[in-house]
């Protein structure tokens, strides 16, 4: 690959990512909800799915999935029921009145579970695979014998860069959240938030 097409892809990557998104709005609530760490370990599981999706671009399965209509709505009803769930549990915190706590993410099991959500909400969203299958083939030579590791290695650049541009908007946002952590009720309004960013972005996996 040349160093030109790989800077092309570079740019036109970071500017997708910045790009205001349903990823970011949601990694921007739940740092300000939970904090930095938890955005952090949020942005390792969306990047995860990154990775799953180029695999699934390089051995084909991406293009047999868009020509499947049965596939393409199964995957949708799937990733907006998850979505749903998730919106339930937030509006439910918000209805306990949960408070903000520093240590939410310090469990084993909470890391896990947080991690899996980001994959989960990367893996079950139709709406990534397309991107990627429209995107990665662009910057490659389809012809060549390389073309599978060109998409590989195209695919772990766009996710390291995403990872890097998320935790720096985790990080932001927590710090946000360290000036505002006394308020009161703040717990209950970033759950309601949260469920209402989730559930939005539900709705746009289905219909948009």
């Amino acid at each position: 690959m040349e160093s030109t097409t790989f800077f092309y892809f570079l740019t036109a990557s970071i500017l997708l990512t910045l790009a205001p998104g349903p990823d970011n709005l949601y990694l921007l609530t739940k740092s300000l909800s939970s904090g930095a760490k938890s955005g952090v370990i949020l942005s390792a599981g969306l990047v995860s799915g990154i990775i799953f999706h180029t695999f699934l671009v390089m051995i084909g399965v991406a293009a047999i999935i868009q020509n499947s209509s049965f596939a393409m709505t199964l995957l949708k009803i799937f990733g907006a029921a998850y979505l749903l769930f998730l919106a339930f549990k937030s509006f439910q915190a918000g209805r306990r009145g949960e408070k903000i706590s520093i240590k939410k993410t310090d469990s084993q099991s909470a890391i896990f579970e947080l991690y899996r959500r980001g994959v989960l909400m990367n893996v079950l969203n139709p709406k990534v695979l397309l991107f990627f299958l429209a995107f990665l083939p662009q910057f490659i030579n389809l012809s060549s014998e390389s073309a599978s590791l060109q998409i590989i290695f195209l695919g772990i650049t766009f996710a390291v860069q995403a990872f890097l541009i998320f935790s720096a908007l985790a990080i932001f946002a927590g710090k946000v959240r360290n000036l505002i952590l006394k308020k009161k009720n703040l717990g209950q309004i970033f759950s309601y938030v949260e469920a209402a960013v989730l559930t939005l972005i539900a709705v746009s996996l289905i219909f948009l």
